[in-house]
């Protein structure tokens, strides 16, 4: 039950999240949450992660809100395969006890991403929810973030009385978007807005970018629409295509000041805004070989390549070696490639010690659509152990990584899977990215923000992988819905 009162709220925070590639042919377990980020009970530190920065943020406004903060448990892991079921549950229920010690409450925030999917449970972040609200009741006022690559189902919303969903991709605003929920949980505890949750289905599945139009503009437009009208938010669900779950797919959700009516027209209309860009919103994704040429032509250095598909933000492994095949072959130096995920090469590399030069197989051990390994003679340039990247104000762990020398070509190994988001992938282990004629990077679109910082030529390569990337013809078989691009659930 609430305790509301003018002069102080109690407020829950706790966050489970990843992101689950049901197609992946890796399996996400407490491992890869504790490896990845995990945070006991008040030990959430000062910076941010993608899906828990309402924890900073609300101890940074606690005091002027007067608020009682109870801090559960936060992690993350990075996105992966399908989750065990025995660590679904028990992260679950974990939360779920932290929960009921803190009763009463009058605010309940949560850090998710809203794509998890467990051997047993399609819908884990609307399962949660549900059990949320049956424990807290029907008074406590509940509010999550979401990452725009999630699921959006009636469960979470008849569940929620606040979503909001990043805006950019790149999710460089991730911090931005918890300031706006603990904002409006905070107006909604004093009765100052009345939230009404929208949401209109698109019927659509794209990647859509917000670093190039049709999305920029379209992300400007709704940022100004907020704050008018009686309308409090709105997020876009862009979808997650590698999640095979019923309610996959594009979906805007418009939050009103008690105005269902003008909520939902305005949900209607940039729905309609969004189906119209269908096919229009991705960037050019080049073949290998034209990256190549193109980086190679290009009078601007470092020129980027992104291996859009061998991204483990995807949820794949990202140990392909194939443009790292492509690179030897036409024998291209001065160029750096981060990274290739092999645990037990990084191990190899490490007892060898930096300095040392001898034969070693690495990458392609999770998936033949990776490749084949490669069998080099290698030279250790560095080791670091707990290598660590920037994104934004968030620090992601790499895991124990070295740097190697590949006839000439510095590719980064590591333990701990991570797309790349910053520059300072190389950096951090001794590599200056600005001294590279050609920079490699597993990432879809997230390294886009820092890397343009530094280079105006970036290029997108595309190699068929783990990662289902064609939506017309992925072999979903939980879809209910016809969308475009495909004319049938079922492949």
């Amino acid at each position: 039950m609430s305790i509301s009162s003018p002069a102080n709220k109690r407020v829950f925070l706790a966050s489970i999240a990843t992101e689950t590639n049901t197609f992946s042919p890796l399996r996400t377990d407490l491992q890869d949450f504790k490896d990845s980020f995990y945070a006991a009970p008040g030990q959430h530190p000062p910076t941010p992660t993608l899906c828990s920065a309402v924890f900073p943020v609300a101890r940074d406004v606690a005091q002027k809100y007067n608020w009682t903060l109870i801090e559960g448990t936060a992690t993350w892991a990075e996105p992966g395969g399908i989750v065990n079921q025995q660590t679904w549950e028990m992260l679950r229920d974990q939360l779920l006890a932290e929960l009921q010690a803190a009763l009463p409450l009058d605010i309940v925030l949560l850090g998710l991403h809203g794509a998890m999917v467990a051997q047993n449970c399609l819908d884990c972040e609307g399962e949660l929810l549900e059990r949320v609200r049956q424990l807290a009741g029907p008074d406590v006022i509940i509010g999550a973030t979401f990452d725009p690559h999630s699921h959006l189902t009636n469960k979470r919303v008849s569940n929620a009385d606040l979503i909001t969903a990043f805006k950019e991709f790149p999710h460089t605003d991730f911090v931005v978007v918890a300031e706006e929920l603990v904002s409006l949980a905070h107006q909604t505890s004093l009765g100052q807005i009345r939230p009404s949750i929208a949401v209109h289905d698109c019927n659509m599945i794209e990647i859509f970018p917000t670093n190039r139009e049709p999305m920029r503009g379209f992300v400007d437009r709704i940022q100004q629409l907020e704050s008018r009208n009686d309308i409090l938010s709105i997020s876009v669900i862009h979808g997650f295509m590698a999640g095979d779950v019923p309610d996959l797919g594009t979906q805007v959700l418009v939050i009103s000041d008690n105005n269902p009516i003008a909520g939902q027209t305005l949900a209607r209309q940039l729905g309609e805004e969004l189906y119209s860009f269908r096919g229009k919103t991705r960037p050019e994704f080049l073949t290998p070989q034209a990256a190549l040429s193109a980086a190679i032509a290009s009078p601007v250095k470092p020129a980027v390549i992104a291996d859009v598909w061998d991204n483990p933000g995807g949820g794949v492994p990202g140990d392909s070696t194939i443009i790292l095949r492509h690179l030897l072959q036409r024998q291209i130096s001065n160029a750096a490639l981060a990274t290739i995920w092999d645990p037990i090469a990084v191990r190899t590399c490490i007892s060898a010690g930096a300095g040392a030069c001898f034969s070693l197989r690495f990458g392609s051990k999770m998936s033949a659509a990776g490749g084949e390994p490669l069998d080099s003679v290698v030279t250790v340039r560095n080791v670091v152990r707990n290598a660590t990247q920037s994104f934004g104000q968030s620090i992601v762990p790499l895991g124990d990584a070295v740097w190697i020398d590949v006839d000439g070509i510095s590719v980064i190994l590591n333990t701990v899977r991570s797309q790349v988001f910053n520059p300072d992938v190389f950096s951090n282990l001794g590599i200056d990215p600005l001294k590279k004629a050609l920079l490699v990077v597993k990432s879809t679109n997230h390294f886009h923000a820092a890397f343009s910082a530094i280079t105006p030529t970036i290029l997108y390569a595309a190699v068929d992988g783990p990662y289902p990337n064609d939506p017309a013809t992925n072999t979903y078989q939980n879809l209910t819905r016809v969308l475009w691009p495909r004319t049938q659930n079922r492949a």
